[in-house]
């Protein structure tokens, strides 16, 4: 039951995209299982950048079949103009690409409430991406959310969209006296992505059971990152979804066993975007070195993120709950020329020092870092391609940080393009 799966070890944005895209070489299917489209991958093949929101890496190699498994919830006019965008570059779907008919679908009045609500969460503004992925989450909870399977069936559509327009309209006008939505254009616009969308919709779920007992080679492609969990991140400051490797076989339909190979991915820094918790931000030229040398604005919002240090017990406690097999480091050019580089290697708070991760999001907000300074390296790596050419420094950084997070590095990145990437051995 051979498969791959890749997560991200940080706060999102780690580039996994590139393994991802790098990895899939050698896959049959991909899959993306949690998350919808705010979250986005960039990947740079040749020169040639391409941005994802909702689709699989995976689309790039024409030989893979691309899945959206039943744990990712979709917009349709999202993933209708992101096909749309490839297939004009060139790159067609046609017979590649299956849609969960379990995945739960975002909504207009999911956006719209996304917006009202942000800064209303218990007082707390999370800083979300406003594109209704939290409303969308919650509706499946509440068991009133529209699936794949309702979207293509137009009798279903019209009595399950009636029942949440009328409430949502209610909700909107009495509470946030904001103006209600208009059913009949609203079920025009479903019914017509619907028809579209239809021959895409199956039981992935069965689909991918079958590729594993055939020995097809999958590859699960995760969003954000474990300090983002729903269950295990900085809550509340995370996402609507599992976004660790414990979402895989809920978010698919397949065994736990059925997760594979996993391969952490993290940057040699740290990123964040959004309000939360975010020990090891660096507040002062480094940060904004950071931010403009690694391109740290939002593949999705385009908003800024916020840097600092590489963050070893944060990634630390990711690999211990996942599970980690391997660890790829990516963005490590974006170092070259700093004099020295800081690691997070431990926290003090409230007058104890505290090496693991604390779980309750108080604590870690009083975290303050305590930063072991390594010396850097003045030259470009971007052209390196084996572990020996890197400066002597840069490879004791790498190693500084498997041996303190506890996994053997397997990638590392060390330019956007597939062909900057240096590979231990093949995952």
């Amino acid at each position: 039951m051979p498969a791959t799966s890749v997560i991200g070890a940080q706060w999102g944005d780690e580039g996994k995209g590139k393994i991802i895209d790098l990895a899939t070489d050698r896959a049959d299917v991909v899959v993306r299982f949690q998350g919808g489209a705010n979250a986005g991958h960039t990947v740079i093949v040749e020169g040639n950048k391409f941005v994802f929101h909702l689709l699989p890496s995976g689309v790039l190699r024409e030989d893979k079949l691309n899945v959206l498994a039943n744990g990712v919830v979709i917009d349709p006019v999202v993933l209708l103009d992101e096909v749309g965008q490839f297939e004009n570059r060139g790159i067609s779907l046609d017979g590649r690409l299956r849609v969960s008919g379990a995945a739960h679908c975002v909504m207009p009045y999911h956006r719209v409430l996304d917006g009202l609500r942000e800064g209303q969460k218990a007082g707390v503004v999370i800083g979300t991406t406003g594109r209704g992925i939290g409303p969308a989450y919650a509706d499946k909870a509440n068991r009133c959310g529209i699936r794949m399977w309702d979207l293509i069936d137009e009798d279903r559509l019209r009595a399950r969209l009636a029942a949440n327009v009328h409430e949502k309209n209610r909700l909107f006008t009495r509470m946030f006296e904001s103006d209600p939505l208009d059913f009949d254009e609203m079920f025009e616009v479903a019914r017509a992505q619907g028809r579209k969308l239809k021959p895409l919709v199956s039981d992935t779920g069965a689909l991918l059971r079958e590729a594993l007992a055939a020995d097809k080679h999958v590859f699960f492609e995760g969003a954000q990152g474990v300090m983002l969990d729903l269950d295990h991140g900085t809550y509340p400051f995370v996402t609507s979804s599992n976004s660790d490797s414990l979402g895989i076989a809920a978010g698919t339909g397949v065994p736990p066993r059925a997760i594979g190979h996993q391969i952490g991915v993290a940057k040699a820094y740290c990123t964040r975007v959004g309000a939360g918790p975010f020990p090891s931000e660096l507040h002062d030229d480094r940060g904004e070195r950071l931010r403009e040398g690694g391109g740290e604005f939002g593949a999705t919002t385009g908003r800024p993120r916020r840097c600092g240090w590489f963050d070893v017990p944060a990634a630390r406690y990711a690999a211990e709950l996942c599970g980690f097999d391997g660890l790829a480091l990516t963005k490590l050019d974006v170092l070259s020329g700093m004099e020295e580089i800081g690691l997070v290697v431990a926290y003090e708070i409230d007058g104890e020092t505290v090496e693991s991760y604390p779980v309750d999001t108080p604590l870690i907000e009083r975290a303050k870092p305590i930063v072991k300074m390594f010396p850097g390296w003045s030259e470009d790596v971007r052209a390196v391609r084996s572990f020996q050419e890197l400066p002597a420094t840069c490879r004791a950084f790498v190693e500084e940080i498997s041996a303190r997070v506890g996994v053997r590095w397997e990638i590392v990145s060390v330019g956007p393009g597939r062909e900057s990437t240096i590979i231990r051995e093949a995952p």
